[in-house]
């Protein structure tokens, strides 16, 4: 999977490309759209909380660390003399797990309130009015999706980055 990004410069030509990219049998979960606070966005598919924030990012990152801090806890507690040797892998499995569960955990409260890098890179542009299209489509239909952009955004300045769909699933805004 990759994810398409560019900017729109208005809501009207975002809503013609959508119309387009659904005809093309997109699925709305696929288009995700960033604009300024205060912009109507008049129906257009909104971006969720892991497309604005580094949530996953964030999570991944406590998840690593929380893990190996779990693990060197549970290898102290074996090797120490706490009497928790019998228990041995238990223990250090259990304290992996926690660890792991606290790491993401705390990280995603911070993340959650962190823009992701790609919303940062675009930060003036959407304070300006232009809208960040987010598109994540298969590899191989790129150059069919970006034509379609160009027929309602000419000039749209369209690049791809890796996307790697998170493992959990979307929640509603509402």
């Amino acid at each position: 999977m990759i994810r398409l990004v560019l900017l729109v410069p208005e809501v009207e030509t975002a809503k013609k490309i959508v119309a387009d990219l659904l005809l093309a049998g997109l699925d709305k979960d696929e288009i995700h759209i960033i604009a300024k606070e205060g912009v109507p966005l008049d129906g257009l598919p909104e971006a969720g909380l892991t497309e604005k924030t580094d949530l996953i990012p964030a999570m991944k990152r406590g998840l690593a660390a929380g893990s190996a801090t779990g693990l060197l806890a549970g290898l102290a507690a074996v090797l120490l003399p706490t009497g928790l040797v019998a228990a041995g892998g238990a223990v250090i499995l259990a304290a992996t797990l926690a660890g792991a569960a606290i790491g993401a955990w705390s990280a995603a409260l911070v993340g959650v309130s962190i823009p992701s890098e790609e919303v940062r890179k675009y930060e003036q542009a959407i304070e300006q009015g232009q809208l960040l299209m987010l598109i994540d489509i298969p590899k191989s239909r790129a150059q069919e999706i970006c034509e379609i952009i160009r027929r309602h955004h000419p000039e749209a300045d369209i690049r791809e980055a890796e996307y790697i769909p998170p493992p959990l699933p979307e929640m509603p805004d509402e």
